[in-house]
C-alpha cells in the first residue's frame, strides 16, 4: 500500500536485512528483526547520509534506505490528510455507496455539499464503494457501468483480511472493464483502491 523499500535496520548493535515499509500511519520493517513503530510513538525522525533515524519505544532505529531518507522524513513529519491522498477536490460531486464512518463524512462535509448518498449522481466525479466482504464485489461491475469520464471508483474495503484480499478487488475492477491506478490507507481498519475508465475507451 504504502512505499517500500529492501534495506537494512541497525538496533542498538544488531544490524539486519529486510524491508521497510512506510505506511499511511506507521513505519514497519520486515526480515530478521520486525518492527512496527507508529508516527504517533516517535520521538524524533531525522534524514542522515541516507539513513532515517527514528527514535521511540524501541529506542533509536536507524534505517539504511539510502535515496528515500529525506523523502520518508517529510512523510512521517508532514502526513497527508485522508482526503489529500482520495484527491477529492473542492466542490467535487461525491456519490456514497455503503457505510462510512462519521470522520470521513465530516471530512467530505468540509469540502463539498454536493454529496449524494446510496446512487451514483448523474457527473459524478468521485464515487466511494463500501464492501465489507467479498460477496459485494458483484457491484464494481454495476457502478463501473454509470462511470463517464475521468470519474473515480474507490472501493473501500477491510484490511488484513483474508476474505477479502486486494487481489480480489483487483480482479473486480479489471474485470469490470475498469483499470487500478491507486491505493491508500483509507482508515486505520481499512483500504481503499482507486479504479478509472482507461483513457482509451473514455
Amino acid at each position: 500500500m504504502g512505499d517500500e523499500v529492501k534495506c537494512a535496520v541497525r538496533l542498538g548493535k544488531k544490524r539486519a536485512a529486510g524491508k521497510a515499509l512506510l505506511e499511511t500511519s506507521e513505519l514497519i520493517f520486515r526480515g530478521e528483526v520486525r518492527l512496527k513503530i507508529p508516527f504517533a510513538a516517535m520521538k524524533s525522525v531525522e534524514a542522515v547520509n541516507g539513513e532515517l533515524r527514528v527514535s521511540g519505544p524501541n529506542g533509536l532505529v536507524v534505517l539504511e534506505v539510502g535515496v528515500c531518507a529525506a523523502k520518508w522524513r517529510e512523510k512521517i513529519l508532514h502526513p497527508k490528510t485522508r482526503i489529500e491522498k482520495l484527491g477529492v477536490k473542492r466542490d467535487a460531486r461525491v456519490s456514497l455507496l455503503g457505510e462510512f464512518d462519521e470522520d470521513f463524512l465530516r471530512e467530505l462535509s468540509v469540502l463539498t455539499d454536493k454529496v449524494n448518498a446510496n446512487a451514483i449522481e448523474q457527473g459524478a466525479e468521485w464515487i466511494f464503494f463500501a464492501v465489507p466482504s467479498k460477496k459485494e464485489l458483484s457491484g464494481v461491475r454495476k457502478h463501473a457501468k454509470k462511470m463517464r469520464g475521468g470519474a473515480a471508483l474507490w472501493v473501500v474495503y477491510p484490511k488484513g483480511q483474508k476474505e477479502i484480499t486486494e487481489t480480489d478487488v483487483i480482479a473486480a475492477g479489471r474485470n469490470s472493464g475498469l483499470k487500478d491506478v491507486k491505493v491508500v490507507g483509507f482508515s486505520p481498519t481499512h483500504t481503499a483502491l482507486k479504479f478509472v475508465i482507461p483513457l482509451a475507451e473514455r
